[in-house]
């Protein structure tokens, strides 16, 4: 997928997505250090099973106390 930066506006970048340009807004930091206004970027997203395990596993804990304390 394809963004490209359309501006900046305070600490953030408002990025354009796709053929809809869908906007985003994104914080610079997470920005290259080159990029400038009219910069295209190469994004990428893909699913982490493991850090989703881990998240369920700590909600599945935490509803468990929660049911627990108020017993």
């Amino acid at each position: 997928m394809k963004a490209v930066i359309d501006r900046f506006a305070g600490e953030y970048a408002v990025l354009l997505f796709g053929e809809d340009e869908i906007k985003v807004d994104m914080p610079k930091k997470l920005l290259p250090p080159a990029a400038r206004e009219g910069s295209w970027l190469n994004v990428t997203f893909e699913l982490d099973e493991d850090g989703t395990k881990k998240q369920e596993e700590k909600i599945k804990n935490l509803l468990l106390k929660l049911k627990n304390k108020n017993q």
